[in-house]
């Protein structure tokens, strides 16, 4: 006999599994919820980790010390800050006793002496400099307003800087005083090995000076004071050289255009013996003479038998190499067509350890090599993201990581055995299986060039059904993308939306556009490119294209989005090609070159330099205005220090003024890298929705 399913069963099973598949679906606050680790710092003395964890906007301390008779590290949270407020929380670094971690919480000053206040504090906010205890962690203690805290290896008291003049706190006395009074701006604190001494980099605008202040004999002189910027001063073991950066200034050198050679660098040693300076390495002219610094704790490292290790891309890839004190030739240390970018050295001096993309140009792993050379040894491998790595004294490794469905966590390998988190179970009930593993996809720009980017495929396509599709475009543009979430917050938080955007069905390409890092520096220091002609719209272009031709996208429904730089790239899309793109998300957007390369540079006249401030605008969205036609959401916090909120309140007026539709996402007192968890959670939706409505619904 035949059986019926009588029509009121079907419809309630149609909608019981329609609903079913919906809860399937990840929320953004779901993809959101993951807890992201940072300044990750190791002890010089003792087994002991420290760094920071946000999660959610929440931002505490958190510690990690060997347990000797479990051979393992145990984490706990140090503070107990419990609010979205926007104050972050930087600089750790434990004391000489290693019984506590100092700490600064509050963010830098804009150009008005402003302290970021995003959370509309009644009493405003602060940049202050804490102290917590690491074995009975209660109450932090309050030490002072401040930055930079560094702490003496010789007594109880650390250095500090406040409104550009040094300061010393007691931390046995709970008191501080000024140090002593410089022109300019100091910065770059550095002690010597004895305490005795205090090194710093007094910028004065145009230049900077090497400064070295004697305690004991409460002098202070300058190293071999040039018209130079003098910086990342290091000190010899024994205290009696210090090797400094030397980088000549280059006046008519301006931002947002390419900087392939110039005025070569140099590293220069004083010896405080005999009191003389002495250069001992320069680059050679060409390739590599302009400086490409790292993501360090000091761009120069003084290392084993007197050797001085540097960042430098003579071969047109950055790399460490490696100097005598004495002087001599440089001998490169890592060797191969690929970036390295963390960079740490071992507690004993003899190795350097360091993440790159090396056989892995979409990813970061983890490398470790011996300052008196031989091959790499590879740590870390495999389909995850390893970055910010440090040593123990006992030399067990730990270091930041992620994949491409599992957010960042701070991890610990020791020895030869598997990395374990180091926080357990710091993930919780993390939707990771309902995330999408990102593809390596590489086309060619109309120029031949080749691009690399990832691509988000949502699950579940029905074959013959055409979806809409979004291109990313990040900022910087000194950034690469990877196979996985980002190593910082900020696109951290953009790997999510992508995401997110991939579960509600679209078809995301995040795109490294030439200008970006990654891929050597040629690609970075790309011709013509931002605000001397702006040739990364081509692979916009290309991207647009190489989406239209997917069998599962639909070539009238494609938007795309991006913040500051990527910003940049929509409204540059948007304007020139809103045949291609139908809608766009513009988050802090570069719309006029000439006012932010002022913004960074307050000398640049556009009047001095009229060619290139013409091709500055023509470089620019703004100068497309009249062929604007797709919609755009802007979204912008007004207390922006990156790209000045008027960018966003020109565009608004000129889109007005063309009748293009627009719609606005205004943050008060919010900065360039959104401190509040919920802004971006309101920016998020807000853009998710807009896509919705722009190319979801006919």
């Amino acid at each position: 006999m035949k059986k019926v399913l009588y029509l009121p069963y079907l419809f309630l099973l149609l909608c019981f599994d329609s609903q079913s598949f919906a809860q399937k679906k990840p929320t953004l606050e779901q993809i959101m919820s993951y807890s992201f680790p940072s300044n990750l710092i190791a002890s010089k003395r003792s087994e002991k980790l420290a760094w920071v964890q946000n999660k959610e906007g929440v931002r505490n301390v958190w510690f990690a010390a060997m347990k000797q008779s479990e051979k393992a590290f145990r984490a706990k949270q140090l503070t107990r800050y419990a609010e979205d407020d926007g104050q972050a929380i930087n600089q750790l670094v434990f004391t000489r006793e290693e019984k506590a971690l100092i700490y600064v919480r509050g963010g830098g000053p804009n150009g008005r002496g402003e302290i970021p206040n995003p959370a509309l504090l009644p009493d405003g906010a602060l940049r202050q400099i804490w102290r917590v205890s690491l074995d009975n962690p209660s109450e932090p203690d309050l030490l002072t307003t401040g930055n930079n805290p560094t702490i003496c290896p010789s007594q109880e008291i650390i250095a500090f800087t406040r409104g550009g003049q040094i300061w010393v706190y007691d931390l046995r006395l709970n008191i501080e005083k000024p140090l002593l009074k410089i022109r300019g701006s100091a910065g770059e604190l550095r002690w010597s090995p004895d305490g005795q001494k205090l090194g710093f980099s007094s910028f004065r605008g145009d230049h900077a000076f090497i400064g070295i202040y004697d305690l004991d004999k409460k002098r202070l002189q300058y190293i071999s004071p040039s018209v130079d910027n003098d910086g990342s001063l290091v000190w010899s073991p024994d205290g009696t050289q210090v090797a400094f950066l030397r980088i000549p200034n280059e006046r008519n050198q301006l931002i947002f255009e390419p900087h392939r050679e110039g005025l070569p660098y140099s590293i220069w040693v004083h010896n405080f013996i005999t009191a003389k300076t002495k250069k001992v390495w320069q680059a050679k002219p060409g390739v590599g003479s302009v400086f490409r610094n790292i993501s360090a704790s000091n761009q120069l490292f003084w290392a084993a038998n007197n050797q001085i290790v540097f960042p430098y891309e003579g071969d047109g890839w950055t790399h460490l190499y490696t100097v005598s004190a004495s002087g001599g030739k440089a001998r490169l240390l890592t060797l191969g067509k690929f970036e390295l970018q963390f960079v740490s050295m071992s507690p004993d001096r003899k190795e350097m350890i360091y993440s790159g993309n090396q056989n892995d140009i979409d990813r970061q792993h983890i490398w470790r090599v011996h300052v008196s050379g031989g091959q790499p040894v590879q740590v870390t491998r495999g389909k995850g993201i390893e970055w910010s790595p440090v040593l123990t004294p006992a030399k067990h490794l730990a270091y930041l990581g992620s994949t491409g469905v599992r957010p960042a966590q701070a991890q610990i390998k020791l020895s030869s055995k598997k990395a374990k988190p180091l926080i357990i179970n710091a993930l919780g009930k993390y939707p990771s299986k309902k995330l999408v593993v990102p593809q390596p996809i590489v086309f060619k720009s109309a120029d031949g060039l080749k691009i690399h980017a990832q691509l988000f495929m949502p699950k579940n396509i029905r074959k013959g059904k055409k979806r809409p599709a979004v291109l990313f475009f990040h900022g910087g543009s000194r950034r690469q993308m990877l196979l996985g979430f980002h190593h910082r917050g900020y696109y951290h938080n953009n790997y999510a939306m992508n995401q997110y955007l991939a579960s509600k069905g679209y078809i995301v390409l995040s795109v490294n556009y030439r200008s970006g890092i990654g891929y050597g520096m040629k690609f970075r220091e790309a011709l013509n490119y931002g605000a001397t002609g702006a040739s990364e719209f081509q692979d916009v272009i290309a991207a647009g294209r190489y989406l239209q031709s997917r069998p599962e996208v639909d070539a009238k429904k494609i938007g795309l989005w991006g913040g500051s730089y990527g910003g940049y790239l929509t409204a540059l899309g948007l304007a020139r090609a809103s045949d291609m793109f139908a809608a766009g998300v513009d988050m802090h957007g570069v719309h006029d070159w000439n006012a932010i390369v002022k913004n960074f540079i307050p000398s640049y006249n556009p009047l001095a330099r009229k060619d290139f401030a013409k091709l500055a605008y023509d470089s620019s969205p703004i100068a497309f205005i009249k062929t604007w036609r797709s919609p755009v959401l802007l979204i912008h916090g007004d207390d922006d220090r990156n790209v000045p909120f008027s960018e966003t309140v020109d565009l608004a007026e000129s889109l007005r003024k063309q009748k293009v539709e627009f719609e606005q996402l205004i943050f008060p007192d919010e900065v360039h890298g959104l401190l509040l968890h919920r802004n971006w959670v309101k920016a998020y939706k807000a853009a998710a929705d807009f896509f919705d409505r722009k190319l979801q619904k006919k």
